[in-house]
């Protein structure tokens, strides 16, 4: 049976959607904190079990029977992500599973800038040392992430943020039908994957242009100094290690981390990702940033 844990999340949502086109819905099971959320997949013959990382029994019986599992990473980030993401794999390997699967980010490494991509380098070594084949799915950048920062610009038509380097915005949709793809044939990745990217590397310049376009209004790009930015966040109400956290991601594109694009995507969907022009225009028709 193929696990996949997060099951009402943005990412794991989709992605056992997609699963469900490949598999029977008898081979698939979720490990969700609340299994009401997940009725809908229940109602469709998927198992339903309730299994969060930081209880070791729950995760145990939600994992039972399980030949692959999917570990969609935590919301959070340092410490507390890592501990987490070790208490999934833990359990996936008492559970017996042959192969374990985790959503990773293409900027996955130590001695990134940014603190989400050191954890999930942590959580790679963790899984190398599980004893387990495991595949890393090295996600490109979330779309919607780009979406957020440009949340008040849309209707200011200002983009004010600190300056950045090109980015490999991916779309959640992509990257769950990605995920689908390579749990439904198992092994064809060992260990990391290449980037899973969309076509291009954009900067927020190249954003705002696009945003313009789509939008029909006017709009600038200026450059907030980091400091300036970070105490805005403060100011707005955002912890300051959260502020910190934001910042790490400029500080990270600006070093070129974000910016590789491969065509592995593509490959895997069979045919080319959404473009983050398509993103951007399906949330204004949405009504979002309006």
């Amino acid at each position: 049976m193929i696990i996949v844990t997060g099951a009402t999340g943005q990412l794991g949502r989709q992605i056992v959607e997609r699963l469900l086109t490949r598999v029977p819905a008898a081979g698939v099971g979720v490990s969700v904190r609340d299994p009401r959320k997940a009725k809908a997949f229940a109602d469709r013959g998927v198992r339903v079990r309730q299994g969060g990382f930081t209880a070791a029994a729950g995760l145990a019986h939600a994992f039972e029977g399980a030949s692959q599992v999917l570990i969609v990473s935590v919301d959070k980030m340092g410490e507390e992500a890592v501990r987490q993401h070790r208490a999934a794999i833990d359990a996936a390997v008492a559970a017996g599973a042959r192969r374990i699967l985790y959503t990773s980010h293409m900027g996955a490494g130590a001695s990134s800038h940014f603190q989400a991509c050191r954890d999930h380098a942590a959580t790679e070594g963790a899984l190398r040392a599980s004893g387990v084949p495991f595949t890393s799915l090295r996600n490109g950048f979330y779309a919607s992430s780009a979406m957020q920062f440009l949340g008040h610009a849309l209707r200011s038509g200002q983009v004010v943020l600190p300056s950045d380097g090109p980015v490999s915005w991916t779309a959640h949709a992509d990257l769950a039908d990605a995920a689908a793809a390579i749990l439904a044939d198992e092994g064809c990745f060992d260990g990391p994957t290449p980037p899973l990217t969309a076509a291009q590397a954009l900067t927020f310049d190249d954003i705002t242009g696009i945003a313009a376009e789509v939008t029909g209004r006017a709009m600038t790009r200026t450059t907030a100094p980091d400091d300036q930015f970070r105490q805005q966040l403060v100011d707005g109400g955002a912890p300051g290690e959260m502020a910190d956290q934001l910042l790490g991601i400029f500080a990270a594109s600006r070093a070129g981390e974000f910016a590789a694009v491969d065509p592995t995507l593509a490959t895997l969907l069979g045919r080319e990702p959404v473009a983050l022009g398509t993103v951007l225009r399906e949330r204004l028709t949405n009504g979002e940033g309006r």
